[in-house]
């Protein structure tokens, strides 16, 4: 397996976490994002992923884009812990939780749409970084009120990390980075810390790529 990734995308990241609860090592392709004007915009890079986004997973001339997708592919063809639960209810609550910072936080701190407020709209930095604080603060006391509906428990959805903490852990780190105020969210910040006390968490951390970059 050939996994296409950069260091700082919370996408790959979460498969990075996902490749290290099942106990997968793929051949890692680097693919930065900023370099030659965006590798990913590559004629090359295009024929593989036509999003031009990372990550990307090529097996035996199987392709398959976008980090939920690529998870879900891994915990049905892969031995190793499960990511999703076995029950029904639980399983949507996990999928609808991992949804909200998927499809609702990160795309709105995603590169090109910060590039795209820069070049069109004159943002400066100080303006992306309050954009980008706005909508995750909201979408992680989302997330944390959510899980205060349940009882207390090591990671999001019981005593097993799932797709849920997967999700959470990068876009906590992302958090960080922009200069989020997480005092608020105590369930978030003790979920974060229980996961990367784990290896796969720990290994998967942007810090620990062979493409970092300080």
């Amino acid at each position: 397996m050939i996994f296409y990734g950069y260091f700082r995308s919370s996408a790959a990241y979460r498969c990075r976490i996902a490749f290290g609860l099942k106990g997968l090592a793929p051949d890692f392709v680097p693919v930065h994002l900023r370099r030659d004007g965006g590798q990913q915009k590559s004629s090359l890079y295009r024929t593989l992923n036509p999003q031009m986004l990372v990550p990307a997973v090529e097996e035996d001339g199987f392709v398959l884009m976008q980090s939920l997708a690529i998870i879900e592919w891994l915990d049905e063809t892969r031995q190793g812990a499960r990511l999703l639960p076995a029950a029904a209810d639980l399983r949507a609550e996990v999928r609808a939780f991992s949804q909200i910072i998927a499809c609702d936080i990160h795309p709105l701190q995603n590169l090109r749409v910060l590039d795209c407020l820069k070049a069109d709209f004159g943002a400066d930095q100080a303006a992306l970084d309050r954009w980008c604080q706005r909508w995750i603060t909201d979408g992680l006391a989302a997330c944390e009120a959510l899980l205060d509906r349940r009882p207390a428990s090591a990671f999001c959805f019981g005593d097993e990390p799932t797709l849920a903490d997967i999700c959470l852990v990068p876009q906590m780190f992302s958090a960080n980075r922009f200069g989020v105020d997480t005092s608020a969210m105590p369930r978030l910040c003790a979920i974060r810390t229980a996961c990367e006390a784990l290896p796969a968490f720990a290994s998967a951390h942007p810090e620990k790529q062979p493409d970092w970059e300080a």
